[in-house]
């Protein structure tokens, strides 16, 4: 293997909760979740239940399988201002004008729910909740971040309790497989690890028509290990390895069902704050380096509407994501910033056994100003799309 270290999928499905926004997380995993800007938590109610909030897999009538398809596109970032560049004989500001690549991708998702035995329901989930994709093919972007990638795939076994009719828990084990490429004028990098973690939900219900949820997603350090073939000009061969924290997530939601319509609020806290620095090891320790990170946790406020007429559910969503980055570390690899994320989408019941849908959503960045060692300047114009089709079979 290799070890570049930042190239991907910022999203994989691997991207885009905000791409750039929510840092690398990616929430968007199904249909339901694209189409009501993640507000799909205390109204989980089909077999994306079992990521989502396995508690709800208990009030589920009946198992089925969601098979998801999604495009998603990010557009090109511009920067405009100066960049310090090393030099022979120590570092120049450098007058910068230059755009990122745009990039796109294919995910599928697969979600399924059994059904209940002795009150118990089981589920699973494979997914992408993280990722990044980032490249510069100009100087001087390029010294720094000519390919910054991630690329995640989580499977996610799920089980449910139902307590009572008021009352359901559920929790699951994450077991996550990362991939990751760096090239800069530094490293020239790829590496991949598996690592695990676990997820909790409760749902309460305590008048008809109306869902409280919490769930909880632990963190995950994602610890990559491969080859680097290059460090600067020289090539090194050595093994090396990288770690960054996918980290833990809280949710709170609310839904409430008023004749066939449901509304959802979500608050959400992402604890990125676990992400203090980013760490390059080797077998030869004159190549370490350390970069600080010193992100921020941050806030995600979702707002979910869904209603049904006949065979037909309307959905639509808003989110507003805090940008976990501060100033003193925002770079080429990831120009985040604050995002307003819009969604729609609908599905069509063909028949008591299957349901189809469409939905899409879009997510426009904030222009950023910032001042650092490293960039003087704005970047801007950055937006990211996301449209998925989906097919659930209940049995």
């Amino acid at each position: 293997m290799n070890t570049k270290f930042t190239k991907s999928i910022l999203l994989s499905s691997i991207v885009a909760s905000s791409l750039f926004a929510g840092g690398y997380k990616v929430p968007e995993n199904s249909l339901d979740a694209i189409a009501l800007s993640s507000a799909c938590i205390a109204n989980a109610n089909g077999a994306d239940a079992s990521y989502y909030n396995p508690a709800n897999m208990a009030y589920n009538k009946a198992s089925s399988i969601e098979v998801d398809v999604t495009y998603i596109a990010l557009s090109k970032v511009d920067f405009k201002g100066t960049t310090t560049v090393p030099t022979a004989t120590g570092y120049v500001l450098y007058p910068t004008d230059t755009t990122s690549e745009s990039e796109s991708f294919v995910i599928p998702t697969l979600h399924y729910v059994s059904p209940m035995v002795n009150n118990f329901n089981f589920g699973l989930s494979i997914v992408t909740p993280s990722g990044l994709s980032k490249k510069w093919e100009d100087q001087p972007a390029s010294i720094y971040a000519e390919e910054f990638t991630l690329e995640t795939v989580e499977i996610n076994p799920t089980f449910s309790y139902k307590i009572n009719d008021m009352f359901a828990i559920g929790g699951g084990l994450r077991a996550l497989y990362s991939n990751g490429i760096v090239k800069n004028a530094y490293y020239d990098m790829e590496g991949d690890s598996w690592d695990f973690g676990y997820n909790l939900a409760l749902s309460v219900r305590p008048v008809k028509n109306a869902t409280i949820a919490l769930t909880y997603r632990s963190k995950i350090d994602m610890d990559l290990e491969g080859d680097t073939s290059r460090f600067a000009t020289y090539p090194i061969g050595s093994d090396g390895s990288v770690s960054l924290p996918l980290p833990a997530t809280l949710d709170f939601a609310v839904a409430y069902t008023m004749n066939n319509t449901t509304v959802e609020v979500v608050v959400e806290r992402t604890f990125w704050s676990d992400y203090e620095e980013l760490d390059f090891t080797f077998d030869n320790p004159k190549y370490d380096r350390t970069f600080d990170k010193n992100w921020d946790d941050t806030m995600t406020y979702r707002l979910g509407l869904t209603h049904k007429y006949n065979q037909w559910t309307a959905m639509a969503g808003y989110a507003y994501d805090e940008s976990p980055i501060p100033d003193e570390t925002l770079g080429y690899e990831l120009p985040s910033s604050d995002a307003n994320i819009f969604s729609l989408g609908a599905k069509y019941q063909i028949n008591e056994k299957i349901e189809v849908g469409l939905a899409g959503l879009m997510a426009i960045y904030d222009d950023r100003k910032v001042t650092n060692k490293i960039v003087q300047g704005e970047f801007s114009n950055s937006k990211s799309y996301l449209t998925t089709a989906s097919i659930e079979y209940k049995f």
